[in-house]
């Protein structure tokens, strides 16, 4: 499902009751053994059967794995609405504190104490070039 071609195929199955290999192959930029390959992947996801009469090979779309697949969506998706709901009944019935008031301009406000200088000097640089020896 992943692949943009496989979901294009499924598509128009979905829009038309069986269609042979060829016809779906039609409006595709892709040759007849890529799409052949898609197929293959459909057809071993249980997403489509295909049915051989003579020399054409038809498909038709398989609900069954579809309706699993969104029946395990929406038991999750049931899970998560629950959670998301929980959580916002919690929030709007917490009372929050509300915040301490803002000072006066007045009053005067202490720089902390990171932003106070440090007690160490400033270490100098040597002098742009080459370092001097230590012989």
């Amino acid at each position: 499902m992943s692949d943009p071609t496989r979901r294009a195929l499924l598509a128009r199955l979905g829009e038309q009751d069986s269609l042979s290999v060829s016809e779906l192959a039609a409006p595709f930029p892709v040759s007849l053994p890529a799409i052949m390959k898609h197929l293959d992947v459909l057809t071993d996801a249980g997403l489509i059967v295909r049915e051989k009469t003579g020399r054409t090979v038809s498909c038709r779309l398989t609900a069954q794995p579809m309706e699993r697949a969104m029946n395990w969506l929406n038991r999750y998706a049931q899970f998560w609405s629950e959670k998301f709901d929980r959580l916002a009944a919690f929030v709007e019935e917490e009372k929050w504190p509300t915040p301490p008031s803002q000072p006066n301009a007045q009053q005067s406000v202490q720089a902390s104490p990171s932003r106070a200088g440090s007690a160490r000097g400033r270490k100098k640089s040597t002098p742009p070039g080459r370092k001097p020896s230590s012989s």
